[in-house]
Order: C-alpha cells, then structure tokens, then sequence
C-alpha cells in the first residue's frame, strides 16, 4: 500500500474479513485450543450426550456490533453439524436485549464454543462501539479519527476490522505500510531534514513521507524538508492549532497522544486533517453481550 493514510494511500482497506483466510482459522484454533483443553469437563459429567438445544447472543447495553462473523466461524470450526441463525449485521447500533444471532446443535458443542464465541464478539464490539462514540463526537467536523499500531499481538487485523466497523478508518496496518519518521528514527540519523531527505530519495514509488513533530520549529524544518505529512505529538489543543495556523495547508496534519472521547473535538475544532487514537485498540472495554442456552 503506498501512502501513509487515505487519501495518501493508494488504496483503502475493504471493512470485509476474510473468512476463509489460514490466518484467521489458526487464530480461532488457537483459541479453542486455549480455552477448551482436554475437553469441556463440566459439560461431559452434567449434560447427557444427545442433548440439543438453542444459543442466542443478546445485547446487555447499548452497543455496535462487530464480530459476528467470527463468532460463527467459531461454531463451525468446532462443530460443522450447527446451525447459525443471523440477526442483526456487523455495524448496526443495537439497544439493550436486542437478539443479535443464534446457533442451534448439539448442546456440548454450544457451551464448548460459549466462551472463545464471546470474547471475540465481546473484545470486538467494544472497538466498534467506542468507534461509534468517536464518530458521534466528531459529527459535522472535518477532521477524521484513526486507529494506531498500539493492538494486541495476534489480533490487529480483527481489531482494525472493528474499527472501520464503528466509522473509523485506519493507519498503518504494519511497517511496511507507509513511512512514518518518528522521535527514534531522528535521533539515529541527525534530525529531521536529514530523515526527510533520505527518506524521499529512498521512498519506493507512490508511498508519501510522514515525520513526527513537537515544536513549531520542527514543523517549520518539516515543510522546508519536503514532507508530506507531520504529525504533532503529545500537544494541546491550542499548540495544535498554532500548528494549523503555521502550516497553512502545505501539508496533512494528524495529532495523536491522549487523545479520547471526552477531547476529541477540541482537537478536530483546531483545523487538522486526522487525529490518532491509540485507545481505540489498546483500551477499549468489552461490551456487555450474553448467550443464553435453552433446549430444543
């Protein structure tokens, strides 16, 4: 992907999974693995075998759906012979005990896949949800908000997945994503204009070169350098519109560092193009959604 962010980049990733992707199937493997051990030992001394029954996911609070996919791969990984009932999409804003999906079966099967089924539809759901919050936040302003690379190892594709859910779009996928010239890259080569020239006479073709900021005066070496994007560091929102004034529109301007619900638009109120928050991925809590089992 050229670029550092859309529209520098090249293209946009699809808001899709891949479903049928090894990554994907290893991860939920994993999981299963993780979660089920030698067998759900609970279930093989309560529940006489034969047994069929019906799981429904419920929504406890007000919330964005996202993970439903992989709540059913979940199922059919474990027990192909299930049955998934679809809902509600990924995406819809859902209120308190609204039924988003169920699963019909074997009833061991069902309490097997409960949990792993949960903490991703969960983990997920409260991406898209604090996503959707965000993008309330942000309605009627012009800047837009991103996601980072600050995601748990193993997950990050999932996680960004929830985010384009919620509204919000994404950064760099990995390092070979883009070029984004950061406060240790410029203490190992010198400085900011001689990172930039570097860069731009390394770059391959079509990828745009971003540089990490903390002052006016680096902004200004920024824009003589030949940058074509800066992204202002851990400032306040008045710095950040000083930055703005500066800048004068030569180049795209992103703000990141403790950025949340609650500061959000006084940032977008400043003028800049995007605003990074790393909490999208790193401390968004787990919503609240149940599965409740009942025999057939």
């Amino acid at each position: 992907m050229g670029g550092y962010l859309s529209p520098l980049a090249a293209d946009e990733p699809s808001e899709a999974l891949d479903l049928s992707s090894e990554e994907l199937r290893g991860l939920i493997f994993h999981a299963l693995a993780e979660d089920l051990g030698q067998g759900d030992l609970t279930t093989r001394v309560t529940i006489p075998k034969g047994v069929k029954a019906r799981g429904v996911f419920q929504s406890k609070q007000r919330l964005v759906v996202a993970g439903l996919p992989i709540a059913q791969k979940v199922f059919e990984i474990l027990d192909p012979s299930l049955e998934w009932q679809g809902g509600v999409e990924d995406g819809a804003e859902v209120e308190s005990g609204t039924p988003l999906a169920s699963v019909s079966g074997a009833a061991g099967s069902l309490l097997a896949g409960e949990r792993v089924a949960l903490n991703f539809l969960q983990h997920l759901s409260g991406i898209a949800t604090f996503a959707g919050r965000l993008k309330e936040e942000l309605a009627g302003m012009r800047a837009e908000f991103l996601d980072t690379r600050k995601t748990t190892p193993g997950l990050r594709n999932l996680q960004k997945y929830a985010v384009r859910v919620g509204g919000g779009r994404n950064h760099r996928l990995r390092l070979d994503d883009g070029i984004l010239i950061k406060g240790n890259h410029l203490r190992l080569v010198g400085g900011i204009r001689t990172a930039i020239e570097r860069a731009r006479q390394q770059r391959p073709a079509g990828y745009h070169v971003e540089v990490e900021i903390t002052s006016l005066a680096e902004l200004d070496d920024a824009i003589r350098a030949g940058a074509d994007g800066v992204l202002l560091d851990n400032m306040t929102p008045e710095e950040v519109h000083e930055c703005v004034n500066r800048a004068r529109g030569r180049v795209q301007l992103e703000v990141s560092g403790g950025i949340d619900a609650s500061n959000i638009r006084a940032y977008a109120e400043t003028g800049v193009d995007y605003i990074s928050v790393g909490a999208l991925t790193h401390s968004a809590a787990a919503v609240d959604i149940n599965f409740r089992v009942t025999p057939l």
